[in-house]
């Protein structure tokens, strides 16, 4: 095996115009598969991350996302009696009332128009969100028309950033601060005075409900006994798991996409190494009656150069990979599915694409030089040695 292994190499080597050629139309394939998947996998990590553990999120029953939820104040004040529910050291319970509002932005590179999400928090909202973490300026004060921006909102919209002003809801507000929220979906919001947004839109319910667990086994207790009060009708999830659920419909969109794109192209890819290796056979007939004479039977012919196109998928593949990894310095934002707001997120090279991205690679090379593998392999050594 060392043997063979060693020829196929030698033989692409021999040949580094024609296997640069192919290789190189096989990373491009890598590529777009790989960014695809990398695409999708920051979606989701970004959505993921946005959650903390120990957090439930109550929302309206059957509310697939922040947007479409309802939350009576009534019914946040009952929810916030649960014993389930972190106490603060005064006794008060560990919990926020928020309101969710999209509103349009104009992009400060190209003047369009984008939905932006809005958030209100209270007192605690901070608290239960250790991830978020101020940069500049302060955070706004309850009571008072100021606001907060994400550093992805306050770099990409028109009026974001700090000392700037920006016009919703009848009022002007103004940004006293700018906060991080790492690879978060809260860099893409703008946070404020829950009761001042709800005034401003016209609002008399909150959104959503955010509550810590005393500890982390109550969340299923803390839902039972909200599924058991014939008062409410809310549904309660793990903050995690909510947030992984908004990315589900974008990222397995994505995934689609980028599969059937690079499904098209790796025909393209696969036929250049078919190809490749046609010419390989045509030009090595008299070298392949040579082997053959000298007693290398035709499983080892077939092995030599189904090796020779594996190593020359594994090339392209490497190749893009390597390309594609490159994309996770760059950020991109655009529509969550889920919210209709703007969401920014990076590209994430996981092992598993790293591994998947090889994989397809050397699957372009096998399918391409099968075939004529087996050609090869089937030359008789006296036509093969009347050719020389």
């Amino acid at each position: 095996m060392a043997l063979l292994v060693s020829y196929s190499l030698r033989n692409l080597l021999a040949r580094r115009m024609t296997t640069a050629l192919t290789a190189g139309g096989m990373a491009l394939v890598v590529f777009v598969f790989a960014a695809a998947l990398m695409l999708a996998e920051g979606l989701r990590a970004t959505l993921v991350q946005t959650g903390t553990a120990g957090n439930a999120v109550v929302l309206r029953k059957g509310s697939k996302s922040e947007i479409e939820s309802v939350v009576d104040r009534g019914v946040a004040a009952l929810v916030e009696t649960r014993a389930e529910i972190a106490r603060a050291a005064d006794g008060s319970p560990l919990a926020a009332r928020e309101v969710v509002v999209l509103i349009t932005l104009a992009k400060r590179s190209t003047g369009e128009a984008s939905n932006v999400m809005l958030r209100g928090i209270g007192e605690k909202s901070l608290g239960l969100r250790p991830q978020v973490r101020l940069t500049s300026g302060r955070m706004p004060r309850f009571g008072s028309s100021e606001i907060a921006a994400g550093e992805g909102v306050a770099k990409r919209f028109k009026g974001a950033g700090l000392g700037e002003k920006l016009k919703f809801g009848m009022r002007e507000w103004t940004v006293v601060g700018i906060f991080d929220a790492g690879a978060t979906g809260f860099n893409s919001e703008i946070w404020g005075d829950v009761d001042q947004f709800m005034s401003a839109f016209r609002r008399g319910s909150y959104t959503l409900l955010l509550a810590r667990m005393a500890r982390e086994d109550d969340l299923a207790a803390f839902r039972r006994s909200l599924e058991a009060d014939p008062r409410l009708k809310l549904d309660v999830k793990a903050e995690t798991v909510f947030y992984a659920e908004q990315s589900e419909m974008m990222a397995k969109f994505l995934s689609i996409l980028g599969v059937s794109l690079t499904a098209i192209f790796s025909i393209g890819a696969m036929i250049g190494a078919m190809i490749t290796m046609h010419a390989a056979v045509a030009g090595r007939t008299a070298e392949i009656g040579t082997l053959r004479a000298l007693g290398f039977p035709r499983r080892s012919i077939l092995w030599a150069f189904v090796l020779e196109a594996l190593f020359l998928g594994l090339l392209g593949g490497s190749a893009g990979l390597v390309a594609a990894s490159g994309l996770q310095l760059f950020t991109i934002s655009t529509m969550n599915f889920q919210t209709f707001a703007e969401l920014a997120f990076g590209f994430a090279l996981t092992p598993g694409i790293a591994l998947s991205s090889l994989a397809f690679g050397m699957g372009m090379g096998l399918f391409g030089g099968l075939i004529p593998a087996l050609r090869a392999a089937r030359i008789k050594i006296v036509d093969a040695l009347r050719a020389a």
